[in-house]
């Protein structure tokens, strides 16, 4: 664990990059800082922590979700750099393995199993996407909870069980049918994204969203926008708008931007 000043926060997020040119977001408590994915570049990754104040050199671990290289480009150099463990669970590090050389610290867990990164808890949860061993993950500490769910074909009965209860909520709302069918992609592409294996459109991400809001969430960061086939704009008009008048605040991650820090108390 790295020496920190305390905080005045029980948890704080914030969402480096998102979308299929690189995802990566950064979690702490003030004590322990971890990267979930890192799929951009590591000089990258660096300029936007700084750009909010964060010191990558605070950094406690990466935490990985699935292989795919919009998830995990910049994993093996700030690992190597600032000596950073690596989460992953088994089947995912061997898929990435040809794209994580001279890794030297994995630690496998196990979907379903909770474990600890310092003082944070993590529960790895399954979610149906085209990769060996996808995975979402609740983050625990202080009485407060993160979940994040950004690369989902459909909303299983098991994600939504463990997306209830949070404070602050990381969820994908990849794209809008209309633009998908009628944008560029090759037929099998757009099959894949709109499939029970792909991402979930703005609409299913509404419905998911509908399902497991209650009083305590805080906030609400929508992830993951596809550029071809969605715009901010009708994710907020889709998603957003149906909860304005409830108490958490909602916002849109884009790809070529940092987010926000958000602090839960």
């Amino acid at each position: 664990m790295r020496n920190r000043q305390t905080q005045n926060y029980k948890l704080s997020a914030c969402v480096l990059a998102s979308g299929s040119k690189g995802n990566s977001i950064f979690i702490s408590d003030g004590s322990t800082a971890i990267l979930v994915d890192a799929g951009l570049s590591g000089i990258e990754i660096e300029r936007r922590l700084r750009y909010r104040g964060l010191c990558p050199e605070n950094l406690d671990a990466v935490l990985v979700s699935h292989e795919h290289i919009d998830h995990i480009q910049g994993v093996g150099v700030l690992s190597r750099r600032f000596g950073l463990p690596v989460y992953i669970s088994k089947k995912t590090e061997e898929a990435s393995a040809s794209r994580l050389k001279n890794v030297q610290d994995f630690i496998n867990f196990e979907i379903g199993t909770s474990f600890q990164i310092n003082t944070l808890t993590v529960h790895p949860f399954s979610t149906t996407h085209d990769a060996k061993d996808s995975a979402g993950f609740t983050i625990k500490q202080n009485g407060v909870k993160i979940g994040i769910a950004t690369d989902l074909g459909i909303a299983t009965s098991m994600v939504k069980e463990h997306l209830k209860e949070c404070n602050l909520l990381i969820l994908e709302a990849n794209h809008d049918p209309t633009m998908l069918m009628e944008g560029p992609y090759p037929w099998p592409l757009k099959q894949r994204i709109k499939g029970r294996t792909g991402h979930l459109s703005n609409e299913e991400s509404k419905n998911l969203l509908g399902e497991v809001w209650h009083d305590q969430l805080e906030y609400v960061i929508l992830a993951h926008l596809s550029e071809k086939n969605n715009t901010p704009q009708k994710v907020f008009n889709v998603v957003g708008q149906p909860f304005v008048n409830r108490n958490a605040q909602i916002s849109v991650a884009t790809q070529h931007k940092c987010g926000a820090l958000f602090h839960l108390k």
